[in-house]
């Protein structure tokens, strides 16, 4: 079968690569037997997905739920350990490193999570949790600098200092997420995966929150991965797009190029379901209304993953895993038809 080929490096002198992945596989192994257990199968969330992020943009990953996208974005930081691949941050292989290795770079990688609400010790106020980071790598050398610390945190993510004894019940939805922003920006990192960051927050608040990530971005030169199912938030915070589908990147382009000419056809199945505010254009545009459901990443088909559901699907299509080739200048596509 062919594999999926790496987008190669950008070509611009200047270009300043800072997350580097690399054929990365997760497969989690499907076990039967109970005294004696033996593996009778892998379910292969990930395989052999291959980008980059560049330092100081926001790579937008997106696709329908269970694709792979947060078990991708936990693989980079390691809380997963991949089954295959390789990940580079900042040249540096994170997975030929150990545990204290791993425990020493976390430092310039973090994460926010989708949940505001289970991702919150309930029993921790807000000052502790936004703290925690700050002790756990030895951050301040004094109880006053801790202090001062946390009301420095909390007032950059928009909370006010006094806050910092509250206990998450405390706050709401929107607030609890800013503890979080908070909490992940306290030891100052390069790389912050942003996993739906949003998606459970009401749409106002969503905006806040946005706007609120690439003020931050500006301030401390961040790089984001931000995994998220709304493509039209996707596309206000993001600089380039990966779209994947079981398990495979299908789509990598420029947000412009790639929602003003989308290659794949499950790219423009997706964009065609995004509702458009204007009423005339949104009778007449075409709507593409997949057949069938989404595989089992268990038993998935053979050849392009998506064949089973596309709608220009040749016999071709089920002959091998075609690769990721730049069909246009910086935008990359997997499949045979385009």
């Amino acid at each position: 079968m062919t594999q999926v080929q790496r987008a190669p490096q950008p070509q611009q002198k200047g270009e300043d690569i800072l997350v580097d992945v690399k054929n990365l596989k997760m497969y989690f192994p499907v076990m039967q037997g109970i005294m004696v257990q033996r593996k009778i199968a892998d379910i292969k969330a990930v395989d052999d997905v291959t980008f980059y992020i560049k330092r100081g943009e926001t790579l937008g990953l997106v696709g329908e739920s269970g694709c792979g996208k947060t078990t991708t974005g936990r693989c980079i930081l390691q809380l997963y350990r991949p089954t295959s691949g390789s990940v580079v941050f900042d040249g540096q292989d994170l997975m030929s490193m150990n545990a204290q290795q791993l425990r020493t770079m976390r430092r310039r990688m973090q994460i926010i999570f989708q949940d505001p609400y289970s991702s919150l010790n309930p029993r921790m106020t807000a000052g502790n949790i936004v703290g925690e980071p700050l002790v756990v790598h030895k951050l301040v050398k004094s109880k006053q600098e801790y202090r001062d610390k946390v009301a420095e945190l909390l007032t950059t993510v928009g909370l006010n200092p006094y806050m910092a004894d509250r206990f998450p019940h405390e706050f709401s939805g929107g607030q609890r997420q800013r503890i979080g922003v908070a909490r992940a920006i306290a030891t100052r990192p390069e790389f912050i995966m942003c996993d739906e960051a949003v998606s459970a927050l009401d749409v106002s608040i969503q905006a806040q929150i946005i706007n609120l990530l690439q003020d931050l971005q500006d301030q401390f030169n961040l790089t984001y991965l931000f995994i998220a199912h709304d493509l039209s938030v996707v596309r206000h915070i993001s600089d380039r797009i990966a779209v994947m589908y079981l398990g495979h990147v299908v789509e990598i382009a420029d947000r412009n190029e790639l929602y003003a000419n989308p290659l794949h056809p499950y790219t423009k199945a997706l964009l065609s379901a995004v509702p458009i505010p204007d009423p005339i254009v949104e009778a007449q545009r075409e709507r593409i209304i997949l057949q069938g459901d989404v595989p089992s990443p268990l038993r998935p088909p053979s050849g392009c993953v998506f064949h089973t559901r596309c709608p220009i699907m040749i016999e071709e299509c089920k002959g091998g895993v075609p690769p990721l080739r730049e069909v246009a200048p910086n935008h990359w596509a997997a499949c045979i038809r385009v």
